[in-house]
């Protein structure tokens, strides 16, 4: 059996987790969700503890129950505290505001670019070179961070671009006479 399907996941105080049928639906604090489970995943709901078991011996059915005890451990973890990307801009005249769910974002080509966030997520800017990128489901967050570091990827020999607050950059040496 897989060992991230043996650990059961621990309700927190606030958020409310019931099974119908083949769906688990998460409300919490900060929002809802629900995720269809796998006819190959066995799920039981016991006082605040769910549990994952594989529903037959195929390898499949034991990685399908691995997976769905990670996606629901994170649906938890979003409704109850959230989840959010920082992403920094590096270089001269790089810039951000968020302005209620549209990312203007000025990284250094002729024309400003405005990136619509989708439904969920939500970004500020704390300063013009800081995004914050927040929501409650850990996919959409990690997307959205994802495409707006792929507007300007940090090139190597300046680190110019837009990266990952806790990303490093290999620094290249440049060329030599």
């Amino acid at each position: 059996m897989s060992r991230v399907a043996k650990q059961p996941i621990t309700v927190p105080k606030g958020v409310e987790v019931v099974l119908d049928g083949q769906v688990l639906r998460v409300k919490g604090p900060k929002g809802a969700q629900d995720l269809s489970i796998n006819p190959q995943v066995k799920v039981e709901l016991n006082d605040g503890v769910i549990q994952f078991a594989p529903a037959n011996e195929a390898a499949a059915s034991n990685a399908l129950a691995g997976t769905m005890r990670a996606i629901a451990q994170n649906m938890v973890t979003g409704v109850s505290a959230g989840f959010e990307r920082r992403l920094q801009l590096v270089g001269v005249g790089y810039r951000a505001q968020a302005q209620g769910n549209v990312l203007n974002l000025a990284l250094g080509y002729s024309h400003p670019i405005n990136y619509q966030l989708p439904a969920g997520v939500t970004a500020e800017t704390p300063s013009q070179t800081e995004i914050i990128v927040r929501g409650i489901d850990k996919q959409a967050v990690g997307q959205v961070a994802a495409e707006i570091r792929g507007f300007r990827p940090p090139e190597p020999y300046k680190g110019k671009g837009v990266k990952y607050a806790d990303e490093t950059i290999l620094r290249k040496e440049a060329k030599k006479k």
